[in-house]
């Protein structure tokens, strides 16, 4: 009985934490949203709570480690979403659409954590170096680096690819979620096109400049 009744002890505790953790980091979002990283303190975020300030920092111990949980939960999400996309892929139109798809979608399903990013991107770009983080830009690198690889993509400039399509996608989602309802077909078909097309462009380029190589090592006599 004793052992029974330590286990229940010790799993409302723990259920105990993790409602806990939940109302702070709901809190946050909604702060940090509203007023931004840099404007936002502490004391704002455990305004919205039911918590006690020392209760607070049992699970975060400064602002900075919250915000970084906030977008590294998000950002892990919305990754896996994009590269389950592009791995289910076969096709090029498939590979650039079906992500597009999957990050304007869950732009439009979660308008608070997309809010949370647009308005703090500058604070993420210098904690993590990384522009546009629910993008996925690393991923995203490596996937094309790896259609090149295959020879679904022509040998362009990856790593332009890689930013082009990532500031795409954030400046398309911001005009997307002002439209009521979300254009999320519209969105994802507008991005869609546009790198489908521009690479067919870079494709053809790529062939002429080879041809015109092999031309100049061969002239004809």
């Amino acid at each position: 009985m004793a052992a029974l009744a330590h286990l229940s002890r010790t799993g409302k505790r723990e259920q105990n934490k993790a409602q806990n953790r939940a109302e702070i980091l709901t809190a946050a979002r909604q702060v940090f949203t509203e007023l931004g990283y840099g404007a936002a303190s502490i004391r704002d975020i455990i305004r919205r709570t039911n918590l006690a300030a020392g209760t607070f920092y049992n699970y975060f111990p400064d602002k900075e480690s919250i915000f970084r949980e906030l977008v590294e939960e998000s950002a892990r999400q919305v990754r896996a979403r994009l590269r389950a996309a592009r791995d289910r892929a076969t096709t090029l139109e498939e590979f650039v659409g079906g992500a597009y798809h999957a990050y304007f979608q869950f732009v439009a399903d979660d308008r608070v954590t997309f809010e949370l990013v647009r308005r703090n991107d500058a604070v993420m770009r210098a904690m993590t170096g990384e522009p546009t983080l629910l993008a996925g830009v690393t991923e995203l690198h490596e996937d094309l680096e790896a259609a090149v690889a295959r020879g679904d993509l022509p040998n362009i400039d990856v790593a332009y690819l890689a930013g082009a399509m990532a500031g795409v996608a954030l400046e398309v989602a911001v005009r997307m979620v002002e439209r009521n309802p979300p254009d999320v077909e519209g969105a994802s078909r507008f991005a869609t096109e546009l790198f489908l097309g521009g690479i067919e462009r870079l494709r053809r380029t790529a062939a002429e400049v080879t041809r015109s190589g092999r031309t100049r090592s061969n002239p004809k006599k």
